[in-house]
């Protein structure tokens, strides 16, 4: 079966837009029932150089492309009967300026006025506690599970006692957090949720990187509405003009980047010339206050 690849926002966005995907996505990941969802797009602009090149057709390159950054909120029931905010975002290529891009939107969440709850015994307002969910398409460095689970513990620091109750003043300052290392993905279906996970695999990449190819009989069938929006996305015009358009940012950023570092090896080249032209001429003139 040929799916859209879910590592392009535009792809990832539309799995997501599906209630249905994207319980069965969150929830496996989780261990738990998904009560509600609320995605959060967040759309920004970015501007191609003039040196951009044109499409096979000959059409020149738009002045600006603008794509989709993917932050997805959703309402998680507990086993307990209590609610809490996940947050979900996929990382495609490994740029130093989304940890602070992840920063900011987090900030935002713990900040935001409505991700509360409202205590139907008392009317009592409560932040809601946060979970992360992040798709990396890059390694980490330390660690090869697949799915990384960033967990808290409640304990007496002075006992070494672990707690059981949790308390709601550090439930609402501190999160636990889920990292999925997409490399690390292939060959690897030792339990359900690595099934699900193969979806994200790329190594299943077909000639045309924009779709992968599954074989649908690995997946447990529960998940078989994520098999079928991402089939459904395969099949969207729209889906796959963004992807287009997403491959050209990330060319372009890439290409940014590789002239940022030129320059910063010419400037430090520069430095080191003046450094040495300094020690010169600090060297000459105690020769000459010697004479």
């Amino acid at each position: 079966m040929r799916i859209a690849n879910p590592i392009y926002d535009s792809t990832f966005k539309y799995l997501l837009q599906d209630e249905t995907a994207a319980r069965l996505l969150v929830g496996a990941i989780l261990g738990e029932e998904v009560v509600s969802l609320r995605p959060h797009p967040t759309e920004f602009s970015v501007r191609i150089d003039a040196d951009r090149e044109a499409d096979p057709v000959g059409h020149p390159p738009p002045a600006n492309l603008t794509v989709y950054r993917i932050d997805f909120a959703a309402v998680v029931e507990t086993a307990a009967g209590g609610r809490r905010q996940v947050l979900v975002e996929i990382q495609k290529a490994e740029y130093p300026e989304d940890i602070m891009r992840f920063r900011r939107y987090l900030g935002e969440h713990y900040a935001a006025p409505g991700n509360v709850t409202v205590s139907e015994a008392n009317g009592r307002t409560r932040a809601l506690p946060l979970t992360t969910i992040y798709f990396l398409g890059h390694r980490l460095t330390h660690t090869e599970a697949t799915v990384l689970k960033v967990g808290r513990e409640y304990v007496d620091a002075v006992t070494g006692e672990r707690l059981r109750e949790r308390e709601e003043f550090v439930e609402s300052l501190t999160h636990d957090s889920y990292v999925i290392q997409i490399p690390l993905l292939p060959d690897r279906r030792r339990n359900d949720l690595e099934r699900l996970m193969g979806v994200f695999d790329q190594s299943r990449r077909t000639a045309d990187r924009h779709f992968l190819e599954v074989d649908e009989t690995e997946l447990p069938a529960r998940y078989a509405p994520v098999l079928r929006r991402l089939l459904g996305a395969a099949g969207s015009r729209e889906v796959r003009d963004a992807m287009i358009v997403e491959d050209e940012v990330v060319s372009h950023l890439v290409r940014k980047d590789r002239r940022i570092a030129e320059y910063e090896q010419a400037i430090a080249e520069r430095e080191e010339v003046i450094r040495r032209q300094g020690v010169e001429l600090a060297e000459l003139r105690r020769r000459l206050d010697d004479e």
